[in-house]
């Protein structure tokens, strides 16, 4: 069966989150998506726990959810993100939990730590070390990883996170750390520039502040039999299964911390052209953005391909693409209604993205909407890199050939998945 698969999502509860997040507007948008296993977010706020307990079901003895009642076939799985401080060292983690027991032993010892009640991703007074090795005891099944890895704040290797290496940050616990989140700002091919990084599966999810974002990132997967907690787990560790076919990728140009600026200046730079820190209108220090810090750690040079590394596509999604054709916002009634027209008329938002021909797109939708599709599909835009909280401006109609963005040797574009 083939999982797609966003396993790092938020509630209502978390920090600067829509209030219209629920279990139920979830499931809706991951349909509409494409989407059949995602995260519920949040466990360790009380109040959205009482509402996964109340609205989900478990699935036979998989360790994997669905809301109760429901036949749509998408499945969730007990999932949170957390933010540990200790001093200086402040890192985001997520963690995936295979019971309710093992979730709720887990939150009883993170209650010492930290108020649960105060945010949907709670800033805990332990290292990630400890956090690692609190989940691990509760349940031998639990999954830590990084969260947006490389991202200024909170990222493992951050420009303000102080960590070099995951052993620095994870300590005596790093073993148990067997995969890391590359975030939007950054994607595979970066990361296989850190030779460091070869033993960890690199997952992409969506770190979603609102239902329609949930699946801009997401990993597919590929799973013989029933569909558990653990053949998850597998898959995306397990090497030698090759059970892991892709992930689907922001363009790190688009991740609002790409490039090195600072924003109430307007001002961004290369950090490959400029190794300047402080912003020359003002003279504060820049916010380091993620390609510094790739660049910062590499072994490798830029382009490398990591041998039998597991492949990527780049996507935008449905809603921006069509909000730049039309030259409206992403949540505007036109771009609602022509997505509308799309999905699920020709199939789901992942379809529409990949496969659907496109001139079934045009005739439903008009044909500078069909146009940008295409241009995505064969890597043909071109993107203002985001920096220091902005996302990155698309391009996706006026784009000439040799500007587009450079497609290292070894990377799928989505035409290549066409079928």
């Amino acid at each position: 069966m083939e999982v797609i698969a966003d396993l790092h999502v938020h509630s209502r509860f978390a920090m600067a989150c829509s209030t219209r997040i629920s279990l139920e507007s979830m499931e809706a948008a991951a349909l509409e998506k494409g989407l059949n296993l995602i995260g519920t977010g949040d466990f360790t706020h009380p109040e959205w726990l009482k509402e996964i307990k109340s609205s989900l079901e478990p699935i036979d003895e998989t360790g994997l959810f669905r809301l109760k009642g429901s036949r749509s076939g998408v499945m969730f799985v007990l999932s949170a993100e957390v933010a540990t401080i200790f001093g200086h060292k402040r890192v985001h983690n997520c963690a995936l939990m295979p019971s309710i027991e093992s979730v709720d032993a887990l939150n009883d010892e993170l209650a010492t730590h930290g108020d649960l009640k105060s945010d949907g991703r709670p800033a805990l007074t332990m290292g990630a070390a400890e956090f690692v090795e609190a989940a691990v005891r509760t349940s031998g099944d639990a999954f830590v990883f990084p969260a947006h890895a490389w991202t200024p704040w909170f990222g493992v290797f951050g420009s303000f996170s102080g960590f070099d290496s995951m052993k620095d940050a994870y300590e005596d616990q790093e073993g148990h750390i067997r995969a890391l989140e590359t975030g939007l700002s950054s994607d595979p091919v970066m990361n296989w520039r850190v030779s460091s990084l070869d033993k960890y599966a690199l997952v992409s999810n969506s770190d979603m502040h609102s239902v329609e974002k949930i699946g801009r990132e997401a990993n597919v997967l590929s799973i013989d039999g029933k569909v558990t907690y653990r053949s998850v787990i597998g898959a995306i560790c397990n090497d030698g299964n090759k059970a892991f076919k892709r992930t689907i990728e922001f363009y790190p140009e688009e991740g609002k911390y790409h490039y090195d600026g600072h924003r109430q200046c307007n001002y961004s730079v290369n950090p490959e052209t400029s190794k300047a820190t402080k912003c020359p209108v003002c003279g504060k220090r820049l916010v380091i953005g993620v390609l510094h810090r790739v660049n910062d750690l590499a072994d490798r040079p830029p382009g490398f391909v990591k041998p039998g590394a597991v492949p990527y596509v780049h996507m935008v999604p449905l809603r921006e693409v069509i909000a730049y054709a039309t030259k409206k916002t992403t949540y505007s009634q036109v771009v609602a209604s022509t997505y509308r027209s799309l999905v699920p008329v020709l199939g789901n938002e992942f379809d529409v993205l990949e496969n659907v021909a496109i001139e079934a797109i045009e005739a439903r939708s008009n044909s500078a909407i069909a146009r940008a599709i295409r241009n995505v599909r064969d890597n043909m835009i071109h993107i203002a890199p985001g920096y220091d909280g902005v996302f990155g401006k698309l391009e996706l109609l006026e784009q000439k050939p040799e500007s587009a963005p450079a497609k290292p040797a070894g990377q799928r574009g989505m035409s290549d998945f066409v079928h």
